[in-house]
């Protein structure tokens, strides 16, 4: 498999992956059921082994830094391994937590996060306080990452929904990174819901820059309270909304899910995000039609078994598993 097929949110998840094993595996209570899988890991894809031994030479170098360092000198790496340090910062905070020397010459440099955490809310609705002292708020099944720098804090949400209620710091931006796209905040509340390469980020209080990371990361729309930006991974721009007052983007905290009159097409990412396999449409025909109601989260797979009694459609299993929502066309006109 070439490691150009992968999105940032694999290829991250691979890094992490890569620093845990790498801790593992220098670990004196490491079993040999752990070294097989390792193996089986390693072998599953040709970027397991690359970021693998990206993590080895970042671990060898940081053994052999100086166990104290003066305040203010600033150590210089050899070329290749210093552009490693830099582009496995995160993974790499994992794997040097045994080397506080190390890892503080990474933080004076800026190259290394001085906290990392690693955030997944199963099937329930998680409250987390993050090292910086931000809140977060973890919507069901979501996952997310945090590391802490020295000139920023960066948060990668993997898949799902959540609330950040951010500290303010003016000198130490918050910035989110999902689909291609990310959101920076110095301290505010906002919501950033995920699914698949769709993104939709709804403001509540203080402001936000939104903006493309293949187009300008320090520029951007600025969202004020109110107000919403939607993009897909590739988007050059967002796009920009106003909610009203009574938006229901936030009803998840409650464990709701609100349609509110919107067609299957539109309606079908809200529901599939709960769901562990895609509810399908058959075709644009059946994306049309549209639903409303309040559902609890908790109990999406029986909204979903519903729906050919509230709606004109029915539903059918393709053969790899997948369930398909194919419309009912009304009967032929009299005439």
């Amino acid at each position: 498999m070439n490691h150009t097929s992968h999105s940032a949110d694999e290829y991250d998840a691979i890094t992490d992956a890569a620093a845990q094993w790498c801790m593992r595996l220098h670990a004196e209570d490491c079993t040999p059921a752990e070294r097989q899988a390792f193996e089986q890991w390693l072998a599953a894809d040709p970027l397991h082994a690359q970021e693998y031994e990206a993590m080895q030479d970042i671990w060898q170098t940081a053994d052999h830094l100086p166990r104290s360092a003066t305040p203010g000198k600033v150590i210089t790496l050899p070329l290749r391994r210093r552009s490693a340090w830099r582009h496995y910062a995160s993974a790499a905070a994992i794997a040097l937590v045994a080397l506080p020397a190390g890892a503080w010459i990474g933080w004076e440099q800026g190259w290394l996060p001085n906290s990392y955490q690693h955030l997944e809310s199963g099937d329930t609705i998680s409250h987390v306080l993050l090292r910086d002292g931000s809140q977060v708020e973890l919507n069901l099944g979501t996952e997310l990452r945090f590391t802490n720098y020295k000139d920023v804090r960066k948060v990668t949400l993997v898949k799902g929904e959540a609330f950040f209620k951010v500290k303010h710091d003016s000198q130490h931006p918050f910035i989110v990174h999902a689909a291609q796209g990310q959101t920076r905040v110095t301290g505010t509340q906002f919501n950033v819901w995920k699914y698949e390469d769709q993104v939709k980020v709804t403001l509540v209080e203080g402001s936000v820059l939104v903006s493309s990371e293949a187009r300008d990361a320090d520029g951007g729309y600025r969202l004020g309270p109110g107000m919403q930006a939607s993009y897909q991974a590739g988007d050059f721009e967002p796009r920009l909304s106003q909610t009203y007052a009574h938006d229901t983007s936030l009803a998840w905290r409650n464990g709701k899910l609100v349609l509110d009159n919107l067609s299957l097409a539109q309606a079908l990412p809200q529901i599939n995000r709960y769901l562990d396999a895609p509810l399908l449409l058959a075709d644009e025909s059946t994306g049309n039609i549209r639903i409303s109601g309040v559902y609890d989260t908790h109990q999406i797979k029986r909204l979903v078994s519903n729906l050919p009694k509230v709606l004109p459609v029915y539903l059918t299993r393709n053969k790899d598993g997948s369930m398909l929502l194919n419309h009912i066309a009304p009967p032929p006109a009299r005439g």
